[in-house]
């Protein structure tokens, strides 16, 4: 069975930085797309990055562009989020998702079968 476990949320001042994790099992990691996603109380959810199989095609919301790095390894099944410069707005809970294609990413949830629980973001002083 396929499970996404996300870890590295907390809370953090404006300005410091996190690294989120995304943890896959149940299935070939290289044939999976990842997403991270979040969702602030009140708002919709929002695609925040993804990455391709390989780790050579990325793509960014305009929000975290210059600020936020995803990065995956194949060979321990895990994608991770560098969130550097948060800001308040940045708090949500964060979720990683996975959809078994080959190919480009992209930043649409419907576009993504499988989801994690979600780990808690909190950017405040």
């Amino acid at each position: 069975q396929l499970q996404l476990v996300e870890s590295g949320g907390g809370l953090v001042q404006p300005g410091g930085s996190l690294r989120l994790s995304c943890v896959a099992s149940g299935f070939t990691f290289y044939d999976a797309i990842i997403g991270w996603f979040r969702q602030a109380p009140g708002k919709e959810r929002e695609g925040v990055s993804c990455i391709s199989n390989s780790g050579w095609r990325t793509n960014y919301a305009e929000t975290v562009k210059g600020r936020f790095t995803i990065s995956r390894d194949n060979a321990k099944n895990t994608v991770y989020l560098q969130m550097n410069s948060l800001k308040p707005e940045d708090t949500a809970v964060y979720y990683c998702a996975a959809v078994r294609l080959i190919g480009l990413c992209g930043l649409s949830g419907p576009m993504y079968r499988d989801w994690g629980q979600g780990t808690q973001v909190t950017v405040s002083s």
